[in-house]
């Protein structure tokens, strides 16, 4: 049996953990889940696909768009409008962003305020305190320490609240993020009048 000088073996231990805080420090989020958003009382549901630069919103409301695709490294968004096989393309605003991360924009303040199970996740829930230019907002933030995943952020004053359910952690098909081959711009429809 051969053995490894103490050196090398801590060589070997450095480069491994190295590596392991290096592909920790490049791992994408990449999840599916039910969103349901209320704004002034009003409730809105849809099914959420993501990867960290873009994410698909299937939505359950009435209306002509039933299915957003946000491709922020392209910069645009993509409203379907299945039923016509048409689509529009919409510059991407960063104001569309889902708030999926443990931290928000412009977070000047955390506290912790208590615990609970959502969904079936133990949580910590938060106080959180942002600050954009001279505007102050405060909001309730509920993260699930076992996936590392904001399960429900709602603005203290409850003008509105997102919630996440049946969330799973998964790599997602590019396919989900791309128009789809049969649709045409909406812009050509419109030129055909």
């Amino acid at each position: 049996m051969v053995k490894c000088p103490v050196r090398y073996t801590w060589l070997t231990q450095l480069i491994v953990s190295n590596l392991l805080l290096l592909t920790s420090s490049v791992w994408a989020l990449e999840f599916t889940a039910d969103q349901i958003t209320k704004i002034n009382g009003k409730s809105h549901k849809a099914n959420i696909y993501y990867r960290d630069s873009m994410w698909r919103i299937e939505h359950h409301t009435m209306g002509p768009v039933n299915v957003s695709i946000v491709r922020k490294d392209k910069q645009v968004v993509w409203l379907l409008l299945s039923r016509m096989k048409h689509f529009k393309t919409v510059p991407y605003n960063p104001e569309q962003d889902l708030r999926v991360s443990e931290t928000l924009e412009g977070e000047v303040s955390r506290e912790e305020i208590g615990t609970e199970v959502r969904e079936g996740h133990p949580t910590i829930l938060y106080e959180v305190t942002t600050k954009q230019g001279e505007r102050v907002d405060v909001y309730y933030q509920w993260v699930a320490t076992d996936l590392r995943f904001p399960m429900k952020l709602a603005k203290k004053d409850g003008s509105w609240i997102t919630e996440y359910q049946h969330v799973k952690i998964r790599s997602v098909p590019d396919s989900l993020f791309n128009l789809p081959v049969n649709f045409q711009p909406l812009e050509d429809f419109d030129k055909d009048k």
